[in-house]
């Protein structure tokens, strides 16, 4: 399903992201939706996104916590129109953050949000879903500095530190800073397909794809000098994803037992060598079910799977649809944008 606003008589209308700036807001994670929403485009060269910046207050400036203010060019009245509404953090939410509630003010805001509206928070912006009641009973994420007190004020979320973002349906929360790239990047991916979010990172020069269950925090994101690394053998691996890959052809590529290269991978990169090679299989099966005519039982033997059965079952676990209905759904979708 994209995430394509309706058309109204015909007319085409791309879906509008509200992006939520208030007092002590963080400007790079400010700019993040722009930066990502602003850039895909259908085969018309026709925005898929409208993004806005709005306020809970009457349009003006909002106080940053760098050395400068923004000036906001919409209130709250913004937010009554928007199909995606993303909140970036903020340190200054008094109440939010002391109390776990809500200013009047910023209740007052979110009441002009449609019912269905998909709602987005990058790092402690998730506060502010939190305290609004959106994540009672739900799973969610924020920056692992700010785990403890995010579950101590709101004891009904399921706060999981361990992850870099998690998509809940129509409410999404993401970890610090770069997760928040994650994040919109896996949105842009589920609203219109791998290539349209790829081109997107290609043209940020940032990874295309890093999953949401990653671990937010490695406490050696780097290895030593002396110490060998898996990277070598990830671009093997990479190379060879239709191969049936085993741990110890991993391990051989590095000289290193499979022992201490299993160690070293999730080291490096905050999962198991054999959940890396499902999530890019899963990658590889995308694209190959969104840009060739290849049949299922051939992507999954391109994508290493084997069987259709397996992808299958995979995609449904990570995905949610069958491959089958991922490609009918990016398939129409192309098509729609191509009319």
């Amino acid at each position: 399903m994209t995430a394509e606003t309706p058309p109204v008589d015909g007319e085409f209308r791309p879906h509008r992201v509200a992006v939520l700036a208030m007092d002590g807001l963080l400007p790079f994670e400010l700019g993040i939706p722009h930066r990502i929403f602003g850039r895909p485009a259908d085969a018309r060269g026709r925005p898929l996104y409208e993004v806005v910046t709005c306020s809970i207050r009457p349009p003006g400036p909002v106080e940053t916590a760098a050395d400068f203010a923004v000036d906001v060019p919409h209130g709250p009245e913004a937010l009554a129109t928007a199909d995606t509404v993303i909140v970036p953090a903020s340190y200054e939410l008094g109440p939010v953050f002391e109390e776990g509630r809500l200013t009047p003010e910023l209740a007052a805001a979110l009441a002009r949000v449609r019912p269905g509206t998909r709602f987005a928070s990058i790092c402690v912006g998730g506060y502010v879903l939190a305290a609004a009641g959106l994540l009672d009973g739900r799973p969610a994420t924020t920056h692992w500095s700010h785990a403890d007190r995010f579950q101590e004020l709101f004891p009904e979320v399921r706060v999981d530190a361990d992850v870099l973002f998690i998509d809940d349906g129509d409410v999404l929360t993401s970890a610090g800073v770069a997760a928040g790239i994650d994040l919109c990047l896996h949105m842009v991916r589920r609203d219109h397909g791998t290539a349209v979010a790829n081109d997107v990172a290609r043209r940020m020069v940032v990874p295309p794809h890093r999953d949401g269950g990653q671990a937010q925090y490695i406490h050696r994101p780097l290895p030593e000098p002396q110490l060998a690394t898996t990277t070598a053998a990830r671009a093997w691996a990479l190379g060879r994803l239709h191969e049936p890959l085993q741990l110890r052809d991993l391990a051989e590529r590095e000289a290193m037992s499979v022992r201490t290269f299993t160690r070293r991978f999730r080291e490096e990169v905050g999962v198991s060598p054999g959940q890396w090679l499902t999530a890019q299989r899963v990658e590889l099966a995308r694209q190959l079910l969104e840009s060739t005519d290849l049949s299922v039982d051939q992507v999954a033997r391109d994508a290493g799977f084997g069987t259709a059965q397996s992808m299958r079952q995979h995609l449904q676990q990570a995905l949610g649809v069958t491959p089958t209905a991922y490609r009918r759904t990016f398939r129409a979708g192309a098509a729609a944008g191509a009319g």
